[in-house]
């Protein structure tokens, strides 16, 4: 990994946006390259997301980054993981905020240690202000939240209870007078309670990146031409059919489809390898609209 290197709050590096708030960090610990002036923008959501929650993390967030803002995200396990994945796979540049230091030992979840890597060779940077030796804490991840929000124009939150760190970011980004975007989700899940809550008290509904970018302001728009996925041949539509209102369970694609579960599979890893559909994990599989 890159070498750890110190950029104080006086540094022509350090982030203007992030400057402007009430209690900036005085030295940041960076790994990689920062841009003083790049906009950035924020997604984060809940550990234990749904296959939905999934779904709409990976989207959005590559086509952010598509539209050519700067995703920002703590590098958490669950919706954080899948908005810092969309970008490497588009070979963009994406920020993680770490509550801890940014040493190879110390970087929280271990899991993530292949992704941070991948982060670094697609021209992106982890940044803390911790030093290197610092364990997470439950004092260290929701001060670190306030600088995912201080670097970024807005903060998008797609599923998250009340009670947790992606509504604690937003509370910092109502603060500092950021933008607060939400995804609505099913009205019994614990996961929409929190974007629910954002939305009943001012935050943007969003149901896609151009959502975001027309409240920004920004000229970038995502192309919201056909987006549909399309096979080439009977067996790959009825899939892409099942899929296309939600990401299912293999035995449920089955199910739907009433094709034999050896075609079901053979033809989910052919739209696979073609990017037209994606295992979220434990075999439940989505559309990749933007493959």
């Amino acid at each position: 990994m890159d070498e750890i290197k110190t950029t104080t709050i006086e540094d022509k590096k350090y982030p203007k946006l992030l400057k402007e708030i009430k209690d900036p960090p005085e030295i940041l610990y960076v790994r990689g390259e920062l841009n003083p002036n790049e906009q950035c923008f924020a997604v984060v959501g809940t550990r234990m997301c749904s296959p939905y929650g999934k779904q709409v993390a990976l989207e959005i967030a590559g086509d952010l980054a598509e539209a050519g803002l700067i995703i920002v995200s703590g590098l958490a396990p669950g919706i954080d993981t899948f908005a810092h994945t969309a970008v490497v796979e588009r070979n963009k540049r994406t920020i993680a905020v770490l509550g801890t230091g940014l040493d190879e030992k110390s970087i929280y979840p271990q899991s993530n240690l292949k992704l941070a890597q991948r982060i670094l060779e697609t021209g992106g940077c982890l940044i803390s202000e911790y030093p290197s030796g610092t364990p997470g804490s439950k004092f260290t991840f929701p001060q670190r939240n306030r600088i995912i929000s201080g670097l970024s124009s807005g903060v998008l939150v797609v599923e998250a209870k009340q009670k947790s760190g992606a509504l604690i970011t937003a509370g910092w980004a109502r603060k500092q007078g950021r933008k607060i975007f939400a995804v609505p989700g099913p009205v019994h899940s614990l996961n929409s309670k929190g974007p629910h809550y954002l939305i009943k008290n001012g935050a943007k509904l969003v149901e896609n990146a151009n959502d975001i970018l027309k409240e920004l302001n920004l000229s970038l728009s995502v192309s919201d031409t056909d987006r549909t996925v399309r096979g080439e041949n009977e067996g790959e539509n009825s899939i892409l059919e099942a899929l296309k209102e939600e990401a299912l369970y293999i035995d449920k694609i089955i199910e739907k489809t009433k094709l034999p579960a050896s075609i079901v599979a053979s033809t989910l890893t052919i739209l696979e390898i073609k990017g037209k559909v994606r295992n979220l994990g434990r075999n439940i599989y989505a559309i990749n609209r933007s493959g």
